[in-house]
């Protein structure tokens, strides 16, 4: 019996914008039985344009994890070509259109040897839980995070730092080609959680709420609440939209016996 089953689902709200501009979806890799992925995209890029760009991540990593097999490619790798395909499909649409889409996501794996593998550019996260605790979040790909690591302000000053939202590193960009960050973690087992959401969400939750709201709840509920407690903490401002995804990995259900003994007839 395994260890754990997997419980996932996806959420959004549209917040104060006239458009919803990010996306979410999770797969199964039809030649890789016992793989999953998550995939998150928040698009940017004026109107319809941030739209454009973030259903190509969407459909360039199903694409991919269509086409995903372990025998003969590496999680990573397959990763790294979806940042690249998007990237380049991205401009190539922009261009079409005269739009200038740009688009940040974040995508992860869960594969059937008990890890997990994830990829993100730019300022979408995915948090990991042990149970209700933190363990990790990705670190993003914005100004103020360079700063941070260069020893030029510390975390305080960074939340309140007037180019916060400015980002280094975008899919679709025309300035310079992004850069997939990959993180990873082995030896999973139940009780691990997985959380991708955009900045319309991270934005007003600490680490230890977005735990404990996902370690209570089922993704349904969870996604219900989070989404309801962004929109009261957002009251009096422009929000963001506000997208997630949740994996949870729980213990399964233990099977009950469907049979009964009954005393055997003589055989003559």
């Amino acid at each position: 019996m395994s260890q754990y089953k997997i419980e996932a689902g996806t959420a959004q709200h549209i917040g104060d914008r006239s458009e919803q501009q990010d996306r979410a979806a999770v797969f199964s890799a039809p030649k890789a039985p016992g793989y999953m992925m998550a995939v998150l995209a928040d698009g940017m890029g004026g109107k319809s344009g941030g739209s454009m760009a973030a259903e190509q991540v969407i459909r360039t990593a199903k694409q991919n994890f269509d086409l995903f097999s372990p025998q003969t490619d590496t999680v990573e790798q397959m990763l790294k070509t979806i940042v690249h395909e998007v990237h380049t499909l991205i401009k190539l649409t922009g261009f079409s259109a005269e739009k200038h889409p740009h688009s940040t996501m974040v995508a992860l794996v869960i594969t059937p040897d008990k890890s997990a593998i994830w990829a993100h550019v730019g300022d979408s996260r995915l948090y990991r839980f042990s149970g209700p605790n933190f363990a990790e979040h990705t670190i993003d790909h914005s100004y103020v995070e360079q700063l941070l690591s260069q020893g030029k302000v510390n975390r305080q000053e960074a939340k309140g730092h007037r180019l916060a939202h400015v980002l280094v590193n975008v899919l679709g960009s025309d300035n310079q080609e992004p850069y997939a960050t990959i993180g990873r973690h082995d030896g999973l087992r139940a009780g691990d959680t997985f959380l991708l959401c955009s900045d319309g969400l991270w934005h007003y939750f600490s680490d230890a709420e977005l735990g404990a709201a996902i370690a209570m709840n089922t993704p349904r509920q969870a996604s219900e609440m989070l989404i309801k407690k962004a929109r009261e903490r957002a009251a009096g401002t422009v929000a963001d939209n506000c997208t997630l995804a949740i994996v949870k990995l729980i213990t399964p259900p233990q099977e009950s016996r469907n049979y009964t003994v009954g005393k055997m007839g003589r055989a003559v």
